[in-house]
């Protein structure tokens, strides 16, 4: 068994989970909003929703996050996400949705896991998952997920 690569490759599909990634004028991007259930028990009470934007330098180095606060609702019915969402993407300069490829990060916000983390094992293969979107990617890693 191998792990996953420095760089994973990560595939910009139009309207689709992958709409908002790309380059800007400091390197690349991934953006989203996205929820994730806190409590098995009680998922309608605590699934909260965040707009967030990873950003990497030139070589997919993650460099720093900022991530907002939406909501918290089993679906998500806030207005303002896409406007959230839009707001932190205005603050890049010369922003271009594309392909991506970057290295594995992760960290915790708010007692949730953000990141794209290596979870291979003998068990699951070579595979890397993306947090919280859970979009999975494994060989040959041509930027195609799982979900």
């Amino acid at each position: 068994m191998t792990i996953a690569p420095q760089r994973i490759p990560i595939t910009y599909e139009a309207d689709y989970r992958t709409d908002t990634i790309g380059l800007y004028a400091g390197g690349e991007l991934y953006a989203a909003v996205h929820g994730v259930s806190r409590n098995a028990d009680d998922p309608a009470e605590s699934f909260g929703w965040y707009a967030y934007v990873h950003r990497f330098d030139h070589d997919g180095r993650p460099e720093a996050s900022t991530i907002r606060w939406i909501a918290v609702s089993r679906y998500l019915r806030d207005p303002d996400a896409d406007r959230k969402l839009a707001a932190l993407l205005d603050e890049l300069v010369a922003l271009r949705v594309g392909d991506i490829a970057i290295q594995p990060f992760r960290f915790v916000y708010d007692g949730v896991p953000f990141g794209l983390i290596d979870e291979s094992d003998p068990d699951r293969g070579d595979w890397a998952e993306l947090h919280p979107d859970r979009l999975g990617f494994n060989p040959p890693w041509d930027g195609t997920y799982s979900t």
